[in-house]
């Protein structure tokens, strides 16, 4: 007989869900009581980039996250090689990705 665990959190994702939204830059602001974490597009040659994405975290759950993605980046490096992160020298990564200059 199989025991049930009573900690067991069933997660539903659904379809749109799933398929995510891309993001390249994010911005992150804090009060003293939540974390707040916008996820935008940067498109090239666009000057404009709008929020995809904010979510919103209580400060015990933003050093979860924190401490979860540095496990994982971890466990990603060990396995696939250090991840340039844009502050090494001779990476400067330019926020117009090399695309022409917008103009209207």
């Amino acid at each position: 007989m199989q025991e049930k665990n009573e900690n067991q959190l069933n997660i539903e994702l659904s379809e749109e869900i799933a398929e995510g939204v891309y993001s390249n830059l994010a911005i992150i602001t804090h009060s003293n009581s939540e974390f707040v974490l916008d996820f935008i597009r940067v498109m090239p040659g666009i000057p404009k980039a709008k929020v995809k994405s904010r979510i919103i975290l209580t400060p015990e759950h933003a050093k979860r996250l924190l401490n979860a993605l540095q496990d994982n980046i971890n466990k990603f490096e060990i396995a696939n090689g250090v991840i340039r992160d844009g502050n090494d020298p001779g990476t400067d990564l330019p926020f117009n990705f090399g695309g022409p200059t917008a103009q209207a």
